[in-house]
């Protein structure tokens, strides 16, 4: 058993082993076993919520609830941690294969959107890349998580989300939040413009994506799977890239296991392996 004196619910090794089957059946997120106590202090949050004395009685709630429970289940425990350029050599390897691309649309899927950090960044580079603020750029933007794609549409953030950006950067793509009682900004109309926003489980069997795409950000979401859900998602990845596309990866994320699939075209950059691009090469 996983309880202690000084916790609220009974949680035993049973209910444990359920969730982390639960949610890398929903998910693909394949929990460690020292995830025990990250796995209880979000769930309980949940069960207090609803008024419940067990965990067992959670998972009965469960198996007997609708699909919104189910999505709470998961927005529990999925992980959102992010910045504003996070990697930023990514994001200069992209401004590069933009300019490779001026004159044709560029579409870019950011397959983890998290809280918008990420596709925001996308749209700043393709802004600073093209010179305009109105570049031919589509960036769809994606999650499994609705609540974090909530604040992503919103496009508000605290003030020190950005203050280690660039003083012109943050002149140039933010806004004062005004008419709010805390020290907000937000990005300016021409950035939301470019971004859509959409909930997309890479377990389903269809994505909503339509080929092809330029480049493709899944960043720091891969070392959740095992490697055979990792190698599933890569195979149905390969054929959205057009000729010359490029998948980011996460600094922590190694697609060896996948050779047959994308070859690393340096830090953490893949190209398809039997479609080679001279000349594009990671720093």
């Amino acid at each position: 058993m996983i309880s202690s004196p000084e916790r609220e619910f009974q949680f035993t090794q049973t209910d444990f082993d359920r969730v982390r089957k639960l949610i890398h059946e929903r998910a693909g997120i394949s929990l460690a076993p020292v995830k025990q106590d990250m796995v209880y202090s979000r769930l309980a949050r949940r069960l207090r919520a609803l008024g419940l004395a067990s965990f067992e009685e959670y998972l009965a709630r469960l198996d007997r609830g609708g699909e919104q429970e189910w999505q709470t289940f998961v927005n529990s425990l999925t992980t959102n941690l992010t910045s504003f350029f996070r990697e930023a050599h990514h994001f200069e390897m992209l401004a590069r294969q933009m300019h490779a691309s001026r004159h044709r649309p560029f579409r870019i899927w950011c397959a983890a959107a998290s809280t918008g950090e990420e596709p925001y960044s996308l749209a700043i580079t393709a802004c600073e890349a093209f010179d305009s603020m109105t570049p031919l750029v589509e960036i769809i933007a994606s999650d499994i998580d609705t609540n974090v794609l909530a604040t992503a549409r919103r496009g508000i953030y605290a003030r020190e989300r950005v203050e280690r950006l660039p003083a012109a950067r943050i002149q140039r793509f933010f806004l004062a939040n005004n008419g709010t009682q805390t020290d907000e900004v937000r990005v300016r109309p021409e950035l939301l413009r470019l971004a859509t926003f959409a909930q997309i489980n890479l377990l389903d069997s269809h994505w909503p994506i339509r080929s092809p795409v330029d480049a493709i950000f899944c960043r720091n979401v891969m070392i959740y799977f095992d490697k055979p859900t990792q190698y599933q998602i890569l195979k149905k990845f390969r054929p959205l890239l057009r000729d010359g596309g490029l998948l980011y990866a996460g600094h922590s994320e190694s697609f060896l296991h996948a050779a047959d699939l994308f070859r690393p075209l340096g830090r953490t950059v893949y190209e398809v392996g039997d479609r080679a691009s001279p000349g594009m090469h990671a720093e």
